[in-house]
């Protein structure tokens, strides 16, 4: 919990949001419920009373963060900081202002849309708990305080929305490269459900080993480090011997390549047949195909 002491009130957003100046000349968010009540600017700010603050960059992003937290109910901001600060500490860092001013637009755009009887679908996207199974539980966890903070519940894909405002958050790569990623594995698996007709259990073992190898793939791709052999007996004798799966993988190949401008070679087509044969077998052996 930060503590202000000798700080002037600059700005008061209303009764619990102040703005503030700060020595450097940087705008400083002060938050506490009831800190703005019947504060003037120039007035000294109860540091009993700050409950959070941070520094605001310049230019449209603070105007739209002026915004926002002059305008959402101050229990929903409450509720957003608890889960955010309960975020950070399962994950053992800090998820920055940005994040915190994200969340919050996030879950009041959500509660508008629920008092509107509005819920907006979304897939459950089971590739999360295998690729980014910390940030997952974290958004779990964020949606339940803020439901229980709220007196209310949020709906289940929120677990969703929130896991990737994490990635964006905790992801070092440029241009949202994690959240790129995660959207290629995703096309990939929907590309294999199709060739398949039916949708893989997210439970299975074989589930996760392909989902993870889709991931190294995509990643050596980038770094142009491609699985490459001199040996294509075992490449054709995958493609002649699986012929569906060598198909699915075929569209695969396409579609990496559509994507990315890069093609596959044929080692690394290999090990995604075996991978959609397995997947395959384990859909016989469910009785679902």
């Amino acid at each position: 919990m930060a503590r202000a002491a000798g700080v002037i009130a600059h700005k008061v957003l209303n009764n619990n949001v102040v703005i503030s100046i700060d020595q450097s000349g940087q705008e400083r968010v002060l938050m506490g419920r009831g800190l703005g009540f019947k504060l003037q600017p120039t007035d000294t700010i109860d540091p009993a009373k700050v409950e959070k603050t941070f520094i605001l960059d310049q230019g449209s992003e603070a105007d739209h963060a002026r915004q926002l937290l002059a305008s959402v109910p101050y229990p929903v901001i409450e509720a957003v900081n608890r889960a955010v600060d309960e975020a950070e500490r399962a994950l053992g860092r800090s998820l920055g202002r940005r994040f915190l001013i994200a969340v919050i637009d996030h879950v009041q755009y959500v509660l508008e849309r629920m008092e509107q009887g509005i819920r907006i679908p979304t897939t459950t996207m089971p590739e999360l708990r295998v690729l980014h199974p910390q940030e997952f539980a974290a958004a779990t966890a964020m949606a339940l305080s803020v439901s229980r903070s709220l007196d209310t519940t949020l709906p289940e894909e929120e677990a969703v929305f929130l896991t990737m405002h994490l990635l964006n958050a905790t992801r070092d790569e440029p241009n949202g490269t994690a959240a790129l990623l995660f959207r290629r594995v995703q096309h990939v698996v929907t590309t294999v459900e199709s060739g398949l007709g039916v949708q893989l259990d997210p439970a299975s073992p074989d589930y996760a080993r392909f989902i993870l190898h889709v991931q190294f793939l995509l990643q050596r791709l980038v770094a142009k480090s491609m699985l490459r052999g001199s040996d294509t007996s075992f490449f054709e004798f995958a493609k002649l011997s699986y012929p569906r799966s060598y198909a699915i993988a075929a569209d695969v190949k396409s579609y990496v390549n559509a994507a990315t401008g890069s093609e596959l070679t044929d080692e690394e087509l290999l090990y995604v047949i075996v991978h959609v044969e397995r997947l395959a077998n384990q859909v016989v052996d469910g009785g679902t195909a």
